[in-house]
């Protein structure tokens, strides 16, 4: 059984003590494929270094809700060395995907710094239209505002709901839009108790699976750091809610996150 980790931290400081030789026990365990996550400019740097190492781990790049700078000028100028940075780099086929961005309106209560948020998720939006690539987006408390943005400005290649809140409502609008839905640990969580709802709204071929390590670590560990190898606790909720084996469920997920990223 293999299984696909679609969304991923090893750029964290967390992992700063023994990164490599988790990785190592990460794909002996079954895990064999895994996007490495940017979330700023520097962190998709790290992690596009981490995945060059590896023929089975890849990379998406981008600036997330909140790491986005503190003025618009700020913004277009990291967004224009965000794209070199990608330009440059393409040649080796490891970044697939613009992420994570989004919105995140639980940290920032600002109106002023929200609207910057949604300048750059449109600004995001677009340059993932240009390099012919999905997107990554995160949202948190921004439900509206982030379907909003996704029916103004059609993104062509679609892509993922990482870590995709619990909502009904966005779990309904973003499959009509054509996204994937990746659900993480929070799923196992017993006090999610619309968990199985939601997961059976989501068609089979529309299923991710993903850690988001180094947190959100799924039952049993949750508390503990998270690694990819507790992906398989996302896997089998979805196949016991879903009344499918384990194997099935990670032979789908991975089929999934190999298509929307073209691996």
């Amino acid at each position: 059984m293999q299984l696909f980790d679609s969304h991923a931290h090893y750029n964290d400081e967390k992992f700063d003590n023994d990164r490599y030789e988790l990785i190592e026990k990460i794909y002996e365990s079954g895990v064999t494929r895994l996007i490495n996550a940017g979330y700023s400019l520097e962190s998709s740097k790290y992690a596009l270094e981490i995945a060059k190492k590896y023929d089975w781990i890849y990379t998406i790049s981008g600036i997330s809700p909140n790491d986005i700078p503190d003025t618009e000028d700020l913004l277009e100028k990291q967004l224009q060395e965000l794209t070199d940075f990608i330009n440059t780099e393409k040649q080796f086929n490891k970044i697939v995907a613009i992420g994570e961005i989004g919105l995140d309106y639980y940290w920032e209560k600002e109106e002023e710094k929200r609207l910057l948020q949604r300048k750059a998720f449109i600004k995001q939006i677009d340059l993932a239209n240009k390099l012919n690539l999905p997107i990554v987006i995160h949202t948190r408390e921004a439900v509206m505002d982030t379907l909003q943005i996704l029916k103004e400005h059609e993104v062509i290649k679609k892509g993922v709901f990482h870590c995709c809140p619990l909502n009904r409502e966005l779990v309904k609008e973003a499959l009509k839009l054509g996204f994937y839905i990746s659900f993480a640990g929070p799923i196992t969580f017993k006090n999610s108790k619309n968990a199985a709802e939601i997961i059976e709204m989501v068609p089979l071929d529309r299923i991710l699976i993903e850690t988001d390590s180094p947190y959100l670590s799924p039952e049993p560990n949750r508390g503990k750091r998270n690694d990819s190898r507790n992906v398989k606790y996302v896997a089998e909720k979805i196949a016991n809610v879903k009344q499918m084996s384990l194997e099935d469920i990670a032979k789908i997920t991975y089929e999934n996150a190999s298509k929307i990223f073209e691996i």
